[in-house]
């Protein structure tokens, strides 16, 4: 979900394919080419980002060379950071911030996943609040 929401916003802002934005799931369900989420596709369809039928995700245990290939990478919640850190050679250069630490919060966004539709649509608020603030920042505009 906030991959497609920071591509948005980086469209919005005339920066497509300025910065590329990659997502890739560590958790134990996470799998290559399964599709994305009815949740995930029906709130973001309510903000007009509208996903490809056959919209896929990529489980990063399985291509951990994306590693090699980002300057940073954002977890949702401290675990799943931590996990990142524990689990995988992560390269010395790559910083690895939580959503709301780089955009100057503190906290975890929780993963809606099966949580109902109220919790994804309070998940894409929280990560759409916080979106432009972490684009300034990759801006060098914070």
């Amino acid at each position: 979900m906030a991959e497609h929401i920071i591509a948005r916003e980086l469209q919005q802002r005339g920066l497509h394919g300025e910065i590329n934005v990659r997502s890739a799931g560590i958790a134990p369900y996470a799998r290559d080419g399964a599709l994305v989420s009815l949740d995930t596709r029906m709130v973001l369809r309510d903000i007009g980002i509208y996903l490809n039928d056959d919209a896929t995700s990529t489980d990063l245990k399985r291509h951990p060379e994306l590693l090699y290939e980002a300057d940073l990478v954002i977890a949702m919640t401290e675990q799943q950071a931590r996990d990142l850190l524990e689990r995988f050679a992560v390269p010395k250069h790559l910083e690895v911030h939580t959503l709301r630490s780089f955009a100057g919060e503190a906290g975890d966004i929780d993963d809606p996943f099966e949580k109902g539709d109220l919790v994804f649509t309070q998940c894409r608020e929280e990560i759409t609040r916080l979106i432009p603030r972490i684009v300034d920042r990759l801006l060098g505009l914070d």
